[in-house]
């Protein structure tokens, strides 16, 4: 019988909560450390939708990309929807472990899976945890193509790895690039550390309209394809390196889980 203080023990070896900024929320936010686990869900954000999916499959513990609750709370009642589903674990006893961005920044994390994905070679951190370190943790990633490539070829291969068929540019698409950033989520703060390096590319999940304007008058192009796309394949990757750690554990990534924003 696997406890969740093994699992837990295991997901803070691979995504070390210090790597987390300090404004986030990390770690196990619901549940009792020691207690038996047989089933996992993994899913991106706790919603109505997955802790109902939770509810309804059994499960024991859910690993959530972003955290639940994100803020303090000053009040748990059901008046308000984040209350009603942390009554609702709760009461099913189901636990919630969130790496958040410790795991967005981790060596094996979602933007080096990004990377990887992309077959970029020189991977290293945008922004190194340990300054001059190039192939540890870090926040972002960048690296360089084999070789130059239009925009457009960069675009399709975006798409292609996250299984989506829209996402948002900001570029001449015939322009040929070759060294890339990447950083998963609400990303746009790191666009001086892109221009820093001197790359052509910055790939991220969303950013606010001001950003995209200033990386036009940099030159920068930028690859959008929505907060949910950028990290919602690496929490299903992640399932897969539980269920393969934890022989005896269920675990799935959620499918009621999906995109709050429909492409049209």
């Amino acid at each position: 019988m696997t406890s969740q203080t093994e699992i837990i023990r295991f997901l803070e070896q691979f995504a070390p909560l210090h790597l987390a900024e300090d404004w986030d929320n990390v770690g196990l936010l619901i549940g009792r450390q020691n207690k038996s686990v047989k089933r996992i869900l993994t899913c991106l954000t706790v919603t109505p939708d997955s802790v109902t999916e939770a509810i309804q499959q059994k499960c024991d513990l859910i690993v959530s990309h972003h955290p639940i609750p994100f803020r303090p709370l000053k009040k748990l009642t059901d008046r308000d929807t984040v209350g009603q589903m942390v009554l609702s674990l709760i009461e099913g006893s189901i636990s919630v472990f969130s790496p958040h961005t410790a795991f967005d920044s981790a060596k094996l994390g979602i933007n080096q899976q990004w990377a990887e994905g992309l077959q970029l070679q020189t991977i290293r951190p945008l922004v190194p945890q340990v300054p001059g370190e190039e192939n540890g943790n870090g926040a972002g990633r960048m690296g360089e193509l084999r070789q130059p490539v239009m925009l457009s070829e960069l675009v399709r291969s975006t798409k292609s790895l996250l299984s989506i068929k829209n996402l948002q540019i900001v570029g001449d698409q015939s322009k040929m690039v070759k060294k890339i950033a990447i950083a998963c989520g609400a990303a746009g703060s790191f666009l001086e550390n892109v221009k820093q390096h001197s790359c052509d590319v910055f790939i991220l999940g969303e950013t606010n309209f001001h950003t995209c304007l200033e990386a036009q008058a940099q030159g920068i192009q930028l690859i959008l394809p929505g907060h949910f796309a950028s990290e919602r394949f690496a929490v299903e990757h992640l399932a897969s390196i539980l269920a393969n750690e934890f022989g005896d554990v269920d675990v799935w990534p959620s499918v009621k889980e999906h995109d709050p924003l429909t492409w049209v």
